[in-house]
């Protein structure tokens, strides 16, 4: 029973440990169109302007699984509208289509079955994310260290501290 406990607690510091090492990870999930979807009569260029997409982030393409689909396809088949020979074909049926961005190069997608000429076409490039931001020196009598801490080190280790507790409590 000794060594049970002494396994959960190492357990639990490692995870402890993990927790804290992790980065930050701010992958975001773009609904293509936004609250129109992937649709017809969308401007696509006009709403991926301004946004950077980035290795890791996903998109999420949302329409009527009965008229059209989502292909991935190559620069001259996006300008041309060509859907006979799609890199892939990310239509699963449902009318909700996850694209995992995890390369950084350029994407061209579109809609065959003829939408594509109504301007059902998307092209992004996905870039690496930028580097953290540097933090500056830590001035001395700062009050900045405090919420660093706590949002870093004191949440994560309450929540393993909380796990291990919960996991004493079933042994019992």
């Amino acid at each position: 029973m000794e060594g049970l406990r002494r396994s959960i607690l190492l357990v639990a510091a490692a995870l402890m440990f993990a927790a804290v090492m992790l980065p930050e990870v701010a992958a975001v999930r773009y609904i293509v169109g936004s609250n129109m979807g992937w649709t017809s009569n969308v401007n696509y260029t006009i709403w991926a302007q301004g946004k950077h997409f980035y290795n890791g982030d996903w998109l999420f393409f949302v329409y009527d699984r009965n008229q059209m689909n989502v292909l991935e396809v190559n620069k001259t088949d996006y300008e041309n509208c060509i859907s006979d020979h799609p890199l892939h074909n990310w239509t699963t049926g449902a009318g909700r289509d996850v694209v995992p961005l995890n390369v950084t190069r350029n994407f061209y997608f579109i809609s065959g079955k003829g939408f594509c000429f109504g301007g059902m076409k998307l092209a992004i490039h996905v870039e690496n994310p930028p580097p953290p931001p540097s933090s500056s020196p830590i001035k001395s009598g700062s009050s900045n260290l405090l919420p660093d801490f706590r949002g870093k080190i004191f949440v994560p280790a309450l929540f393993a501290v909380a796990a291990v507790w919960d996991s004493l409590l079933l042994l019992l």
